[in-house]
């Protein structure tokens, strides 16, 4: 049977090479719909299974569209991910977690999702002065040269109640008559098609040409207002006075404030979207009130107010040619099926997943199978059976290999796991490129290269690790396929200003297991040095905040091991940032150390989010549940009343915005 671990793995693996495809190239393999049921059924497994987290999965980052011809601009506000669902029950469960958070009245603004490329537009005084694509959410290409030939995205606002600056996001969409004609002009011509109109919209907003760009005749819809002093603090009455503005805001947009008119909104739109002139893939909800919307805050990756829900997918059958053995970062070993090249949603499907070694065996499968293949929970489409009535002189039985492809190391199976790995971690080729490639990534130590540099640096035997990128010089490189003097020596440098990255990034850049973002920052808060952490018992590390015993373990394993030390002090004596800077510290105080703090309700000075950042800045932790051991209730309006119950019951004092303002 298949395991978790080897499902989560397989996803993973995929999804990274498909992120670069998409974001990247902006040449899609995969429609957005299976790939974002891929990415909402792998944060579902690593959220219920933390065991088997891990820093390189692509559900750490948000991924890249950014073209190097463009200019790069920092979003004023980060252009997070919605976080997807595919089924009404956690559409439910959306729903009652927003009522049991604000304790109070809701509405919700259902909207329909456009399969387009995101924008984000920047208006100064009425007028647009700059427009910037998604990227990887921090940052993204300025191509307001290429949007202004979008008819409509208004260059001039009407009126003049509109705030002095504000930014509005949206989709950049290719109407299907006009990707039909792309394509027939394409055909004609001799040149590839275009998969599906988000591609075509995605590839031409990254034209370097604007007058091709105009040609294409790209459209758009906006549904997010930013920015000081909007005219109301709710989403749909901003977005209506958006529309008298000149902005092209849909008109299949409702207020709901009961699940029943949600569910009724969207089993309309299920049926009616096929008849709309763009593409669509799903509904949007949010919660309309921007005042909740602080409150309820933000994860990592996505708002925790608003979530998307997809529409269902296809399934189809075809040949297996042939079965491909790939080892992943960690050693695991997945077996992907190479098929007759089939349409499926509307791309064409060439590889599917056989998950593992007990599915295969399950299968029966051969050579020369018909397969059915599925668009569900796997980032690549799945084969979920064989049509065993269709065989005519099929080919071999599908075995699963004894030792690992790359390496030739014999692989082994853990007791309890259907999941083969080889366990060659510092010799195995993919496993020491995939640590190399998680350090130079753009949220760990941003240097600028990717998996082929890399795979060509470790082929020419210049890095066997991570700290040899610090020994590589110029004149290695330029001699290299490529590679000129000029960018050569950019390169080294940009490995140089690399030792500027702060500590809290270099640690997450060490690849630890179970050690994301987040966590990285708060090790860096509680051991404000490596040596600190290195040295740090199992006791002091559960005690920092959302640092459980699968973390505190992983990360006193990965210092027991002798080449990790050897490695961090390479690292060290090439200047990386392994202590937390000056102005880091000069912001924390001990004014709150040994206090517990649990927050409850909604606020309007600070989010909880930033509340929760003050606490710690100051020394105090937070926790979810009311105890014995909670020194202090944070309380917001609309407090609620288990919590309220339990903290008089146990003597716990409440205190407001204010009053915690005052303490600190």
């Amino acid at each position: 049977m298949e395991t978790i671990k080897d499902k989560i793995e397989a996803l993973r693996k995929e999804i990274e090479r498909l992120n670069y495809s998409y974001y990247v190239l902006s040449q899609p393999e995969i429609s957005d719909f299976e790939f974002d049921k891929s990415l909402k059924e792998l944060e579902r497994l690593e959220t219920a299974y933390p065991e088997y987290f891990d820093p390189h999965s692509p559900t750490q980052r948000v991924g890249s569209d950014i073209n190097k011809n463009f200019v790069q601009v920092e979003h004023v506000y980060p252009m997070l991910s919605l976080s997807n669902t595919y089924s009404e029950g956690e559409i439910t469960d959306f729903y009652n977690r927003t009522r049991k958070s604000l304790n109070e009245d809701f509405e919700i603004v259902c909207e329909l999702k456009y399969d387009g490329t995101s924008i984000s537009l920047i208006y100064e005084n009425g007028l647009l002065i700059r427009a910037i694509t998604r990227g990887d959410g921090v940052r993204g290409d300025d191509v307001t040269a290429n949007v202004r030939t979008i008819n409509s995205i208004p260059l001039k606002l009407h009126g003049k109640d509109y705030p002095a600056l504000f930014e509005i996001r949206g989709e950049v969409l290719l109407p299907w008559k006009v990707f039909d004609k792309l394509n027939e002009e394409r055909a004609e011509a001799d040149e590839a098609l275009f998969a599906n109109p988000r591609n075509a919209a995605s590839g031409t907003l990254k034209l370097q040409n604007p007058a091709t760009v105009a040609s294409r005749r790209l459209d758009s819809y906006l549904y997010y207002l930013l920015g000081e002093n909007l005219p109301a603090d709710g989403h749909y009455e901003n977005l209506e006075k958006a529309k008298s503005w000149g902005f092209k805001i849909s008109d299949a947009m409702k207020k709901c404030r009961t699940l029943d008119e949600v569910f009724d909104f969207i089993n309309y739109w299920n049926e009616e979207r096929k008849n709309q002139p763009v593409a669509t893939d799903g509904i949007v909800l949010k919660v309309n009130s921007a005042r909740q919307q602080l409150n309820l805050g933000w994860t990592a990756k996505s708002p925790r107010w608003a979530i998307a829900y997809k529409f269902q997918a296809e399934s189809a059958e075809t040949r297996l040619n042939s079965v491909d053995f790939q080892v992943g970062r960690t050693g695991t070993v997945t077996p992907v099926a190479n098929l007759e090249p089939v349409l499926l949603s509307g791309t064409i499907v060439k590889r599917a997943s056989l998950h593992n070694a007990d599915i295969i065996s399950n299968f029966d499968i051969h050579l020369g199978d018909l397969c059915y293949v599925e668009k569900g929970g796997e980032i690549i489409p799945k084969i979920t059976g064989v049509n065993k009535e269709a065989r005519f002189m099929i080919g071999d039985k599908v075995h699963f290999i004894k030792n690992c492809p790359e390496c030739g190391t014999p692989l082994v199976r853990e007791k309890g796991e259907a999941a083969w790995y080889c366990p060659n971690h510092f010799g195995c080729p993919p496993q020491i490129k995939g640590m190399i490639e998680h350090f130079v990534s753009r949220k760990a130590m941003y240097i600028n290269i990717g998996e082929e540099t890399v795979n060509q640096f470790y082929n020419a035997g210049l890095i066997k690790n991570a700290a040899d990128l610090y020994e590589l010089k110029a004149g290695d490189i330029f001699k290299l396929e490529r590679w000129a003097e000029k960018s050569a020596r950019n390169f080294v440098e940009s490995v140089r200003e690399s030792v500027q990255v702060p500590y809290e990034r270099v640690l997450y850049a060490l690849g630890i297991r179970y050690v994301g973002e987040t966590v990285a920052k708060r090790l860096a808060n509680a051991f404000h040095s490596i040596d600190d952490l290195i040295h740090a018992a199992y006791e002091q590390l559960i005690g920092v905040d959302e640092i459980g015993e699968v973390i505190a373990r992983s990360v006193i394993h990965y210092f027991s091991i002798e080449s990790n030390r050897v490695l961090v002090e390479r690292l060290k004596s090439y200047g990386l940032q392994f202590a937390l800077g000056e102005d880091a510290l000069a912001d924390k105080t001990d004014i709150l150390n040994g206090q517990t703090f649990v927050i409850s309700g909604t606020f309007s000075l600070h989010s909880r989010d930033e509340y929760k950042t003050l606490i710690e800045k100051n020394g105090g932790k937070n926790v979810a549940a009311v105890s014995a051991k909670t020194n202090y209730i944070l309380a917001g309006e609309n407090m609620g009343p288990a919590k309220l119950e339990k903290a008089q019951k146990l003597g716990v004092k409440i205190i407001s915005e204010e009053d915690f303002l005052k303490m600190i």
